[in-house]
C-alpha cells in the first residue's frame, strides 16, 4: 500500500496510507451490520495494508469507535493512525427521543449536543480514548462546522467563533504537549476550512466530497492556500455518495440523495471516457483526488467485504494519462486541475 508522509511542523508527522478507512458505515448508518460483519471488514482492510483509520463519535452514537476497540486491540500502536472527531457530546435518551432514527440502525439510545467549547472538547477526547480503547489519538477533527449540519451560515459563524474562543485553545495545547500529532476540521464545505485557516494554525482538514470527478471550485482559492502552507487534506466521499462508484444508474445516490438528471448525465459522460480508456469509473473517482498534492489519503467507506475489496483493487489501479487529458478537453474536469 502506498503511503504519504506529512511534517508540516517539523516534528517527525505523520504517514498515511493513501487509502484510508472512513468508518462512518460501521456504525451502521442506514442499515445494521453485526459486530463480526464489522470486525471481518476491518481485518480485511488491514490485511490489505490500510494504516489509517478515521471514526467519530456521531458514527453509531459512539458504536463506530466501540467496533474499532475490539480491531485495534493488539494492534501495535505505532503501525497505525488513528483520528476521531470533537464537538459533539453524546447524552443518554430513550428509543424514542434519541437522534438518528432512520439513519443510524441498532445503536446507542443517545443524543447529540454540538460542543466546541475548551472544556467540551476536551471532554469528548476523553471519551472518545475510552470507546477506542486507546491512550492516543493522531489527529483532532472539529466536526460538522458546515452548513448542512449547522442549518445556516450565521450558525456556521456562531460555531466557528465558540470553537476559536474555547476548543481551539485546547487543541493547540494538546499538539504542543504532544498529546495529539495534527488538528484540523472534518466537514462538508471547504469555504469554512478556508475561514478556519484565516484564524488559526490548522493542519489537515478531512473534506468530504468537495474535491472529486465531479467537483473542483476548491482549487479556485482554498487548495493552492492549503499547499502554499503544507496543510494536509484528506479527501472524503470521494465518489460523491455512491454515484461515482455506481455509476449514473437509476438509484444513483449524489450528495446523501438521489441523484438529480444533470449529475447522472455528467457522470455518463466521464464513465464513457473511463471505459475508452479501459478504467473503472470507481477507480479514477478514487485516484483523481490523490493527484493533488495537498491530497494525503482518501477514505472511502465500507460496509460489506465487496465495497473494502473494490476499494483495495481501486487503491491500485493504474490510470493512463490520456484520460485525464480527455476528460479536461471534453470540459468534465477543471483545465488547471492537476494530473
Amino acid at each position: 500500500m502506498k503511503t504519504r508522509h506529512w511534517d508540516r511542523l517539523g516534528t517527525g508527522g505523520l504517514t498515511l496510507t493513501e487509502l484510508g478507512f472512513g468508518t462512518a458505515p460501521l456504525g451502521n448508518l442506514y442499515r445494521a451490520i453485526t459486530d463480526d460483519e464489522a470486525h471481518a471488514i476491518l481485518e480485511a482492510a488491514w490485511a490489505g495494508g490500510v494504516r489509517y483509520f478515521d471514526t467519530a463519535p456521531l458514527y453509531g452514537f459512539g458504536l463506530s469507535e466501540t467496533r474499532l476497540n475490539r480491531f485495534l486491540r493488539g494492534k501495535p500502536r505505532d503501525e497505525y493512525v488513528l483520528s476521531t472527531k470533537i464537538g459533539r457530546l453524546l447524552t443518554p435518551a430513550t428509543a424514542t427521543t434519541r437522534d438518528g432514527i432512520g439513519k443510524w440502525f441498532d445503536v446507542p439510545n443517545r443524543r447529540e449536543v454540538y460542543d466546541f467549547s475548551h472544556d467540551g472538547v476536551l471532554r469528548s477526547v476523553e471519551a472518545s480514548l475510552e470507546r477506542l480503547g486507546v491512550d492516543r489519538v493522531d489527529m483532532l477533527f472539529a466536526h460538522d462546522i458546515d452548513v448542512p449540519n449547522q442549518g445556516s451560515r450565521a450558525n456556521v459563524n456562531a460555531k466557528v467563533d465558540q470553537l476559536m474562543a474555547g476548543g481551539y485553545h485546547a487543541l493547540e495545547r494538546m499538539r504542543s504537549e504532544g498529546v495529539i500529532t495534527a488538528f484540523g476540521a472534518g466537514v462538508n464545505e471547504w469555504e469554512v476550512c478556508e475561514q478556519l485557516l484565516g484564524r488559526g494554525d490548522f493542519d489537515m482538514f478531512l473534506l468530504a466530497g468537495r474535491y472529486t470527478l465531479l467537483e473542483q471550485t476548491a482549487l479556485t482559492s482554498f487548495l493552492p492556500l492549503c499547499e502554499a502552507r503544507g496543510v494536509g487534506i484528506i479527501s472524503g466521499g470521494p465518489y460523491n455518495s455512491g454515484i461515482l462508484a455506481t455509476g449514473p444508474v437509476e438509484e444513483s445516490y449524489y450528495n446523501y440523495d438521489l441523484a438529480p438528471a444533470p449529475i447522472r448525465e455528467k457522470v455518463a459522460r466521464i464513465e464513457a471516457i473511463c471505459t475508452a480508456h479501459d478504467t473503472r469509473l470507481v477507480d479514477a473517482a478514487f485516484a483523481f483526488p490523490l493527484l493533488h498534492p495537498a491530497t494525503l489519503s482518501v477514505i472511502p467507506g465500507g460496509q460489506a467485504m465487496a465495497e473494502m475489496t473494490g476499494n483495495l483493487r481501486a487503491a491500485g489501479a493504474a490510470i493512463p494519462a490520456e484520460l485525464w487529458a480527455e476528460l479536461k478537453a471534453e470540459g468534465l474536469i477543471r483545465a488547471d486541475a492537476p494530473t
